[in-house]
């Protein structure tokens, strides 16, 4: 395999992983919303299972997500100011 292949082959993996990421946080979201619902009607199970959840597992979770979209951003920026700079050269 070659360096180009290997690095692409990473970058899918890690896009692949940060994708699934985001959709647990958004499934843990819908379930905090309903835990709120249940919670008003008198069921307090699920939000205390969110409670129990909420520092071992959804902060990271939301963490990891906030800083692949950082080091996306910060990434595509570098690029295209790479680019430009090629161009003008």
């Amino acid at each position: 395999m070659t360096k180009g292949n290997n690095q692409n082959n990473l970058k899918q993996i890690i896009d692949n992983l940060l994708l699934i990421n985001l959709f647990i946080v958004i499934f843990f979201a819908i379930f905090f919303v309903f835990s709120i619902i249940m919670q008003l009607n008198g069921i307090f199970i699920f939000i205390d299972f969110i409670q129990r959840a909420w520092n071992p597992l959804i902060v990271p979770l939301i963490t990891i997500l906030i800083i692949g979209a950082l080091v996306n951003g910060i990434n595509s920026w570098w690029r295209r100011k790479l680019l430009s700079r090629e161009e003008d050269i």
